[in-house]
């Protein structure tokens, strides 16, 4: 298991980075003009804590796969992520909408990476979480 979380930690971490591009790429400065200050600094200062977030939890896991495996502890907090991540597996297919990708290819391309890669990302923290190595 500690290769499967050396691998998430090392896609999770890129992943935070990507969010850096999101302002760009989404056009946020036109597309969020029309909200009120309070919404529109939300929706960026929450884009920065989740981006944040995703990074330490890809840090803890390539800097300490043993210990979230070896530990009562690592185990608890590998149950806690596996259970976050099923969910957010669930969203991505129950939430957004099919509009947003159905037709597109490029938009189904990531959606569909996207979606394997949540319910990887569940099904190797709750297996670490039960077995370990």
């Amino acid at each position: 298991m500690t290769i499967h979380l050396h691998i998430i930690g090392a896609l999770f971490m890129l992943l935070a980075l990507i969010h850096l591009g999101f302002p760009r790429y989404f056009d946020w400065k036109q597309q969020l003009a029309s909200l009120s200050l309070i919404n529109r600094q939300m929706m960026q200062v929450h884009t920065f804590f989740i981006a944040f977030v995703v990074f330490l939890i890809g840090a803890l896991c390539f800097s300490s796969a043993e210990e979230l495996i070896a530990t009562p502890l690592g185990r608890r907090i590998c149950l806690g992520l596996g259970v976050f991540w099923g969910i957010r597996a669930l969203v991505q297919w129950f939430v957004y909408s099919k509009e947003l990708w159905r037709g597109r290819r490029f938009e189904t391309g990531v959606h569909v990476v996207f979606s394997v890669l949540w319910v990887y990302c569940s099904m190797v923290f709750i297996c670490s979480a039960f077995k370990g190595d």
